[in-house]
């Protein structure tokens, strides 16, 4: 069985381009996931989402754990089976969400018990539940149980966070045990502090992962402290494992973390934004709402090649969208995941051609000069 490996090709200042290898199938890096929380990317037949250049998709683990159930997925073959997926999955460890429900969950040593938001029955997780729960999914890349604070907070509480955090790493990867093709990936945390951030780095190095992400990001934080931190936190990581960044982004906070050594990004930014009626174009924004639309003959993006603007005027989308038809979102969340994928694809080759700074500024060229639309 072919083994989870990864390839760095390039590099062009901090910036990375390479492969990683999975039974399932490569995954070029940079690389953008599409986030099907609940075994679906809304609005999105998998072959659309496999047609905008998409490698990898992310699940949730809190969401499937509570509907269907980790365990009706497994006795149904597997969440790729399941979703009608045969690339690479990669599932979060349900740390985030449980630790968002706030006054519903319960912290200890242990693990998180909490209330399920759809029905308030009782459950815990813990890292040891986590990693069977990933593993009865069948998760190509799965992820340690951790903690994630809200920013901002104060540097005592980060460090105890991300101290336990280091503690359920450790027992996760205890509770992976040795599954070839499979790959497990340590979270760094520490919050904005750069003492943490290596502290953390540290232990996760000595516990060894397949992968390493930096956790614990656009939580509130904004994007110049976010970028702050990705200034030095990537660089205590090794250079020979991919490097995710949770949760991010928009599209200039998608360049600004590859600019500063990440690998791997995921966000529902692409189709939460396409069911709102938010449009990401190589000129800006456009919320296809707005009236000044509605007799506009031009495509959203006249250099995208997806259905939306291949096919419908910016009048069309307008109409759909204001009459609440199906094929609105449909559409959108199709044009924001191609355009999502065209700029890993445009950072990919230029990293390769060592030409990164020239299109990073000809990105934010073309998107200063569009007319962008109030939100």
């Amino acid at each position: 069985m072919t083994r989870f490996t990864f390839d760095l090709n390039a590099t062009d200042g901090k910036a990375r381009t390479g492969v990683i290898h999975t039974p399932r199938g490569d995954i070029r890096t940079p690389a953008f996931m599409p986030v099907g929380t609940a075994a679906t990317v809304k609005a999105m037949m998998p072959e659309s989402v496999a047609a905008t250049g998409a490698d990898i998709l992310l699940g949730n683990t809190y969401h499937l754990m509570l509907r269907p159930t980790a365990e009706r997925i497994d006795r149904l073959g597997g969440l790729h089976k399941f979703m009608n997926w045969d690339k690479p999955i990669l599932t979060d460890s349900g740390g985030f969400q449980v630790m968002s429900l706030a006054g519903l969950r319960k912290l200890t040593e242990k693990g998180v018990t909490f209330k399920s938001h759809i029905d308030g029955s009782k459950h815990e997780l813990t890292p040891e539940r986590s990693m069977e729960i990933q593993r009865l999914l069948g998760s190509d890349i799965v992820m340690c149980f951790d903690e994630c604070p809200a920013l901002p907070a104060d540097k005592a509480r980060i460090a105890e966070s991300m101290r336990l955090s280091m503690r359920w790493a450790a027992r996760s990867k205890d509770a992976f045990g040795d599954r070839p093709g499979h790959a497990l990936f340590g979270i760094m945390q520490g919050g904005l502090e750069p003492d943490l951030r290596e502290e953390s780095a540290e232990a996760l190095k000595k516990i060894g992962f397949d992968g390493y992400a930096v956790g614990g990001l656009a939580v509130g934080e904004g994007q110049e402290a976010m970028f702050d931190c990705l200034d030095f936190a990537p660089d205590y990581l090794p250079t020979d494992r991919p490097r995710y960044l949770m949760g991010v982004g928009k599209p200039d906070d998608i360049v600004g973390a590859v600019k500063r050594g990440i690998d791997m990004m995921d966000c529902v930014l692409p189709s939460r934004s396409g069911r709102t009626g938010q449009v990401f174009t190589r000129h800006g924004v456009v919320n296809i709402k707005n009236a000044r639309h509605a007799d506009d003959p031009r495509p959203l993006d006249e250099a995208c090649t997806c259905p939306a603007c291949s096919n419908y005027s910016r009048a069309y989308l307008h109409h759909v969208f204001r009459s609440n038809e199906m094929i609105s979102g449909m559409l959108l969340t199709w044009h924001n995941l191609q355009y999502f994928q065209d700029i890993m694809q445009g950072m990919r080759d230029a990293i390769a051609a060592g030409a990164f700074a020239t299109w990073e500024a000809d990105f934010h060229a073309g998107r200063a000069q569009g007319d962008i639309d109030p939100l």
